[in-house]
This record gives C-alpha cells, sequence and structure tokens, in this order.
C-alpha cells in the first residue's frame, strides 16, 4: 500500500483523542504509555502513529484540559453557541462522576467539527475510592448515548507517582542502597506496592511512607529517569506490579478501547 509524502496513508484521517488530567506530568505518563501498548499490539503502526492521532484538550489549541480548569471550558465552549447540559443530582453520580458527565456531553457535541474518537480520564484516588466509581458511573450512564465515543479510566491510587515507582528498577548502586535502606524502614517494597504509601505529611519520620519523597529519594529529581521509569520499562513487568495501583487496569483499558481504535482508522 502506497503511503502519502507525510508518512501516512491517502484518504487517512486524523482522529483525536481527548486527555483529561491533573498536571502537565499525569499527561505525559499517560500518553506515552497509552502509545506503548499501541505500538506492542499494532507493530506496524509505528511510522505512522504521530501523524494519524491528535492528543489535545477540550480546546483544540490544547494539547490536554486540567480538571481544575473544566468549568472554565465549558463557559468558553458555550460562548461558541455549544450547550451542556446541566447535571441533575437525581443521577447519583458519585465524586468526579457529575463533571465527568458534563465533560462527556461537551465532547459529544465537539464531535460535530472534530475527529474525536476517544477521551482518556485521569486522575489520582487521593484515598477517595468513590472517585473511580463516579468515573465509571458516568461512563455506565453515558455509553447508551454515543457509540461513536470510547471512554477510558485511569485512576491512580493513590497518585500517579505510584505508576512511576511501579516502574523503577535499580540501576547502580547508589539507588539499590537507597531502595534497600526505603524497603528496611517501611517494611515492604515501593515499587511493588506504591498504593501502601498514603502519608501527606512531609515531616520525620511521616515522610518515609509519602509517595512524593520516596519517589523523590530513588530518582533524585531527575526528570529523565522518572520518566525512564514509564517509557523503558518492559509493560508486562508493569503490568504485573501495577494491579493494586491502578496501572494495570489503565494499560487494559488502552489495550481494549483505544487499540481498536487505531487498527479501524
Amino acid at each position: 500500500m502506497l503511503k502519502g509524502r507525510n508518512g501516512f496513508w491517502p484518504g487517512r484521517q486524523v482522529v483525536e483523542f481527548i486527555v483529561i488530567v491533573e498536571g502537565t506530568a499525569d499527561e505525559q505518563i499517560a500518553r506515552k504509555l497509552a502509545e506503548r501498548v499501541i505500538l506492542e499490539k499494532i507493530d506496524w503502526v509505528e511510522p505512522y502513529l504521530s501523524h494519524s492521532v491528535n492528543w489535545r484538550g477540550l480546546l483544540v489549541e490544547t494539547s490536554c484540559s486540567y480538571w481544575r480548569d473544566v468549568k472554565r471550558i465549558f463557559k468558553q465552549v458555550e460562548s461558541q453557541g455549544i450547550t451542556i447540559p446541566r447535571y441533575r443530582r437525581g443521577k447519583g453520580l458519585k465524586a468526579d462522576g457529575a463533571s465527568a458527565w458534563k465533560i462527556l456531553f461537551c465532547v459529544r457535541e465537539l464531535q460535530k467539527n472534530r475527529s474525536i474518537r476517544a477521551i482518556i480520564l485521569i486522575r489520582d484516588l487521593d484515598n477517595q475510592s468513590e472517585r473511580k466509581t463516579g468515573l465509571e458511573q458516568a461512563r455506565e450512564q453515558f455509553a447508551h448515548l454515543s457509540h461513536e465515543l470510547q471512554i477510558i479510566i485511569g485512576t491512580a491510587d493513590p497518585k500517579r507517582e505510584a505508576w512511576v515507582l511501579n516502574g523503577f528498577n535499580s540501576r547502580e548502586a547508589p539507588e539499590k542502597a537507597s531502595l534497600d535502606e526505603i524497603i528496611q524502614e517501611l517494611g515492604f517494597d515501593p515499587c511493588l506496592e506504591p498504593e501502601r504509601l498514603r502519608e501527606t505529611s512531609k515531616g520525620v519520620p511521616e515522610r518515609t511512607r509519602n509517595i512524593k519523597f520516596v519517589l523523590k529519594t530513588l530518582t533524585g529529581e531527575d526528570a529523565e529517569r522518572e520518566a525512564a521509569c514509564w517509557q523503558e520499562t518492559d509493560l508486562e513487568l508493569l503490568r504485573e506490579r501495577g494491579i493494586s495501583s491502578g496501572l494495570t487496569a489503565y494499560l487494559s483499558e488502552v489495550e481494549e478501547r483505544l487499540v481498536p481504535i487505531i487498527e479501524r482508522e
């Protein structure tokens, strides 16, 4: 089959995946992991993937949208003549369910003028399991209203740092020594059970169970070292370690819901 001069086939439509996250780091890890799963399942698509998919926020000029900004974005969207229905409390959605419900309706309206095929909702649980329940409820209620939109949910327990720790492997002696010291102090391996790091205090001695402190200690606040944890660690190892942190579930959602879109489009 012939390729066009831009690297993709003539007639191929560029599709959009909308990403809703809490911060830039969340978008980076969610997107890279999704791309890795896609390439794992469809190895021939690598030369075309960047030309075939646009990762965006609700606003076309953005690469993602933040949960904290959705109300403001709704106003911007409505100023363009798009109506977003009000959420009725009788629907009984928990936690983030109401916001997710409105986001999904917003995306359905945006689909009229954009080739949006999927939306990825990434959220830290922060010791609030009802957040996951709310997102799943919103997806279930919306499913019968649009069959042309795949909804992928990723919930990190307790925070996205748990997914990074799932991918941490000691490279050199200093890193191994730091990990061994933390394991001895905690009584468990934070890379295998990061969901147990639920302390929010940064004071001594509580900080040892603070997930941000543990990750900082192991990676030395090196952004490249941290990124290697999700970019280079074998996907099967991430799946094995990430059952309780929500990572395994996210990778499965990408495989089941995003991969078929790439194959079809």
